[in-house]
């Protein structure tokens, strides 16, 4: 008798500006939930880049993120239903902690965060990717959106958040330019959770190719 294992799982990248509803997207679409805001790097890091002309630290870089870790816990979690994670203090800079990340056997999970996209091409080359979308809503929109949710959850100063807010609407376009020339799909909510849905049950969705 044939022993028939599970096929490995597959991830969906969720890239988009900051703001723009990423995890609302991730929470409805009911997929187990990989959040890559956990693998910034720590305050402190000689590596982390500084903005243009300023002593703030460019949090919006992707130098401020530890790619090498996250493309590992991804694998992890298509291989074998469970990794380490993180567990990262936005307000501090910091991480506090350690959780495992438990998706058992689910064949589709979600990875998402503003550097998603940065990692496409080599989920692509292992094997990894189901698809990956960019999150689009408008500069106007996600200035105000983003805003308010920093504000809430108290994650940095209020002079800083305007600084960061301001920046990143004068900027916006070409953040989506840069993560649709990584390779993904630029999308609005709703066809966001239609491919995600498709994903899920299997079906084919065209990916967008660098």
């Amino acid at each position: 008798m044939s022993l028939h294992l599970p096929s490995p799982a597959r991830v969906v990248l969720l890239c988009g500006p900051s703001g723009s509803g990423k995890s609302l997207v991730a929470a409805r679409s009911g997929l187990p939930v990989l959040r890559l805001d956990d693998f910034y790097k720590e305050a402190g890091d000689p590596t982390l880049p500084l903005v243009a002309g300023s002593s703030d630290i460019d949090w919006d870089h992707p130098g401020s993120w530890d790619a090498d870790v996250a493309v590992e816990a991804i694998a992890r979690l298509c291989t074998t239903g469970s990794t380490p994670v993180p567990v990262y203090d936005i307000a501090r800079s910091a991480r506090t902690g350690e959780e495992t990340l438990h998706i058992g056997r689910t064949p589709l999970f979600i990875a998402e965060g503003i550097f998603a996209a940065e990692i496409v091409e080599r989920c692509r080359e292992r094997g990894l990717l189901a698809d990956a979308l960019c999150l689009t809503r408008g500069p106007v929109t996600t200035f105000r959106r983003r805003f308010l949710r920093d504000l809430q959850e108290g994650r940095k100063s209020v002079p800083f958040l305007l600084r960061r807010g301001w920046r990143l609407m004068r900027a916006e376009r070409t953040i989506i330019a840069r993560q649709v020339s990584l390779g993904a799909h630029p999308c609005g909510r709703d066809e966001a959770l239609g491919r995600l849905a498709a994903a899920a049950a299997g079906r084919q969705v065209r990916q967008t190719v660098a």
